[in-house]
């Protein structure tokens, strides 16, 4: 642990550059409209220039489709391309693993996806040939090397390193987990595990503090970090509608985001968030020290923001639909100019565009039938497209004809969205599409 602590140390002078120079990324694109990145990516990483070229989806298997294996799927999404819209390559990792979500490293490089229910980690060369990404190397010793994490879920790209949020723990396959940091190259750093009211940390806990996880984000220029909270391992691969007639299971989910000491890794304040706080989103604007979450029991829009004195607060702000239907929000894409939150609910099978101009009183503008189902969505960061996909996880997918498996590519005007394309998975034989990130050959070869 002291050589790590050494070498975190080592790097704190590189992280403070990162800032700055992030900060100078974000400064530029406010003054250069024609980015068009994703909107909700790290800042440590260098922004798509131009319209992007490829949406990557990493997809479930599904057993008796295709090869029934977990694939990263390539999309054109190139004006004008003869493929434009389509399937253009897949690279598969040879099995089921609960494939789920995924992010870049700093450099935009390599391509790191996971596996909720193996732990396998999957990590794809993304810049030798943009078009086709292929499987570098696979990490399977997750588990073992963190001290018992389970279920390795979003990576979040810091100079240098890759920070993965847990699920889940092996010792009871509850959602108490950690945060786990790795090299980029893949070596094992530290686990840090989430405060509980047993071992807080030196966190404030506002009511409760479960020690689960899900999303992490940073905010560089206040040192600040958020993780939210979900389930664990015995929720999310039990079949959906029979954890929903178990009253222990619904108990069993996460009601807290964390506020932490980026730097030091320390947990600083537990919120109480009740009803699994799933994304987060930081705003983008220098002065705007804010971000959202959705929580998915509770269908609201939750505020974390630092006030005039200086103080960390989290409140709800709005609801998302009629809460007493659960409509189960499940992703969010804020607009690079902080003004409009999209807001996908997956039992529904709709969007809602929230005016968060004033982000302590959003207001509903937009609301669109996707699909029968809806999880992802990502944003073009000039604002001008989104793209939608369907599947939540295997056992909690809607079944027959209900089970919608599709990427939707849309132009969005400030008002309404309109249809550009569809790829059906299922007619496809491809699987379940999960995450998307955005791809650009311009990367790699200027």
């Amino acid at each position: 642990m002291q050589a790590v602590e050494r070498s975190f140390d080592r790097s704190l002078g590189h992280h403070i550059r990162a800032a700055g120079f992030a900060a100078g990324v974000l400064l530029a694109s406010a003054a250069m409209p024609a980015l068009a990145d994703e909107t909700c990516m790290s800042p440590f990483m260098p922004k798509i220039t131009g319209q992007e070229d490829y949406v990557y989806v990493w997809t479930l298997g599904v057993e008796g489709m295709g090869d029934g294996s977990d694939k990263l799927v390539t999309v054109d999404v190139r004006p004008g391309s003869e493929t434009y819209g389509k399937v253009i390559a897949n690279a598969s990792v040879g099995g089921r693993n609960e494939a789920h979500h995924g992010g870049f490293t700093d450099d935009r490089r390599y391509f790191w996806t996971s596996g909720l229910d193996t732990s396998k980690i999957f990590i794809f060369d993304i810049h030798t040939d943009p078009a086709s990404p292929r499987l570098e190397r696979t990490i399977d010793d997750f588990v073992e090397a963190t001290g018992g994490v389970v279920g390795p879920h979003g990576a979040y790209a810091l100079p240098g390193r890759m920070l993965m949020s847990g699920l889940s723990n092996a010792e009871d396959e509850g959602g108490r987990t950690a945060l786990v940091e790795y090299t980029n190259d893949g070596k094992f750093l530290a686990a840090h595990w989430m405060p509980t009211a047993e071992e807080p940390r030196g966190a404030e806990i506002e009511a409760v503090a479960d020690g689960y996880g899900y999303d992490q984000r940073v905010l560089p220029r206040k040192n600040v970090m958020l993780t939210s909270s979900f389930t664990g391992k015995s929720n999310y691969m039990m079949d959906f509608g029979a954890m929903l007639q178990d009253e222990e299971a619904m108990k069993r989910f996460g009601q807290t985001v964390v506020l932490w000491d980026f730097h030091a890794r320390q947990p600083r304040k537990v919120f109480h968030v009740p009803g699994a706080p799933l994304e987060i989103r930081w705003a983008w604007g220098p002065k705007h020290n804010y971000a959202f979450t959705t929580t998915a029991l509770t269908s609201k829009i939750w505020l974390i923001y630092e006030d005039t004195d200086g103080e960390w607060k989290a409140k709800a702000v709005a609801d998302i639909g009629n809460p007493s239907d659960i409509p189960l929000p499940v992703d969010i894409s804020l607009s690079a100019d902080d003004t409009t939150l999209f807001v996908d609910t997956f039992m529904d099978g709709k969007v809602r565009v929230f005016d968060v101009s004033d982000p302590h009183a959003p207001k509903q503008i937009h609301e669109q039938q996707i699909g029968r189902q809806v999880n992802m969505v990502s944003q073009s960061w000039d604002g001008e497209r989104v793209y939608f996909t369907t599947s939540l996880l295997a056992n909690w997918d809607k079944k027959g004809a209900d089970n919608d498996q599709f990427i939707k590519g849309y132009d969005w005007d400030g008002r309404q969205l309109h249809h550009r394309f569809t790829i059906d998975f299922n007619a496809e034989n491809l699987g379940r599409p999960h995450i998307m990130r955005f791809g650009a050959a311009s990367l790699y070869t200027n």
